[in-house]
């Protein structure tokens, strides 16, 4: 009985360290989803054309084209659509401050599972 007892706490311990592992996961998922939404915004404050954001929504998903499936995909398009927006020659024709704004909102972290 106790040898039962110590194999469920070794799983209850294991368990609880994939939940803080998944947790942690989708805390940088979260934080990488929330600049994508704010460059989107600013984006559309700027009057990007609906061709123009066609374009790199397109070009996000060519580039990450592999049939994978689950998350480790799913990141992978969210940080690659990041990039793409980072990238977009609108942010590049902002004023310095402007600009700044946009670095600080880039986050180097990469999502990796």
């Amino acid at each position: 009985e106790l040898q039962q007892k110590v194999e469920e706490t070794e799983l209850l311990k294991m368990e609880l360290q994939m939940l803080e592992t998944e947790r942690v996961r989708l805390s940088l998922v979260e934080e990488k989803f929330t600049d994508v939404l704010q460059l989107l915004q600013q984006l559309q404050d700027l009057n990007i054309s609906k061709r123009a954001l066609g374009k790199i929504l397109l070009s996000t998903l060519e580039s990450c084209r592999d049939p994978q499936n689950g998350k480790a995909h799913l990141f992978e398009v969210l940080d690659t659509l990041h990039h793409e927006l980072t990238a977009c020659e609108l942010f590049q024709s902002q004023p310095l401050g402007q600009a700044q704004d946009r670095q600080a909102l880039a986050n180097p972290l990469l999502i990796s599972c």
